[in-house]
């Protein structure tokens, strides 16, 4: 990291293991297993030793998530509104200039994925960054859930949550955003089904 970019302790972490698990039957996905353990776990020891402490944002099991020794914040929202609603809880509790969200069911996200976002941020004078992969064919993916922003933005995405909002590009496109570009698409692959989880857990 250069003597730019963000310094990691004033970036928290954010495990967002808040959703339904709908395409997953309904489990709580945060807690299936990847490699033996919890994915929300795998995500937490991904993403400490590039921030100064990791949070988890979940609504149920929330004993189990405890477990795993952070602090967990639900939704301030009912019905389970998405990842925005999530990432307020997170900016809610923040005590760092920034937070950096990232999913539970990605389980191979880059080990540099903040340092490279804290450098865009810094280089680019934003308030948002969020993620991009580039696909083998060349094609660009976003990936908004991989978001790092500015605290200071918390009044303004719960007035936009409020307003109905409920797309996180869509809301940072309000912002000073910026993509940050990461070239291994695999990094991203995640598991939104249990067969998802298992093809990604046999191909590691």
């Amino acid at each position: 990291m250069t003597s730019t970019s963000i310094p990691p302790l004033e970036i928290t972490g954010l495990v967002l293991a808040g959703g339904r698990g709908s395409r997953m039957g309904g489990v709580d996905k945060g807690l299936q297993h990847f490699q033996g353990q919890p994915l929300a776990l795998r995500a937490m020891q991904r993403l400490a030793p590039q921030v100064a402490s990791v949070m988890i944002n979940a609504n149920r099991h929330l004993a189990e998530y405890q477990a795993l020794g952070v602090p967990v914040w639900p939704d301030a929202l009912e019905d389970y509104p998405g990842p925005l609603a999530g990432m307020l809880a997170g900016l809610t509790h923040c005590d760092t200039p920034y937070l950096v969200c990232v999913p539970c069911d990605s389980p191979l996200f880059p080990l540099d994925l903040v340092a490279k976002m804290s450098q865009a941020l810094h280089d680019c004078d934003a308030d948002v960054v969020l993620a991009a992969s580039r696909e083998k064919d060349g094609t660009v993916q976003r990936q908004p859930v991989f978001c790092l922003m500015k605290t200071s933005l918390a009044d303004a995405l719960a007035q936009a949550l409020r307003d109905g909002e409920r797309k996180i590009d869509r809301w940072a496109d309000q912002h000073r955003c910026v993509w940050c570009e990461f070239e291994d698409p695999q990094a991203f692959a995640n598991a939104n089904t249990l067969d998802e989880l298992r093809h990604l857990q046999e191909g590691v």
